[in-house]
């Protein structure tokens, strides 16, 4: 297990809020009334869905890399980086 985990993720640009989605955990999805809370979310999203794989014994993907990601219009890939400890903390 490690401490610090930086995933891509895609935002999804709609007309009140931004989605956000993470190619290598189906699943982990999220979404922000704006780019700000969107990142806030993504990383709580982000946490709780490793914390969960750690939990659950399962073996943790590889993030891809920012240029193997296909760019759509209205589409914006950001790296989104956790820190586990306080996540493991606070649920265990």
């Amino acid at each position: 297990m490690a401490d610090r985990y930086i995933y891509p993720a895609l935002f999804h640009y709609e007309e009140n809020q931004v989605g956000v989605t993470f190619p290598d955990l189906p699943g982990c999805v999220t979404v922000g009334k704006d780019e700000t809370d969107a990142i806030k979310c993504a990383k709580e999203a982000l946490g709780l869905h490793l914390y969960g794989i750690e939990v659950d014994g399962e073996s943790i993907p590889a993030p891809s890399s920012i240029k193997s990601l296909s760019q759509k219009k209205g589409v914006a890939c950001v790296l989104i980086e956790v820190l586990m400890p306080p996540i493991r903390i606070r649920h265990h």
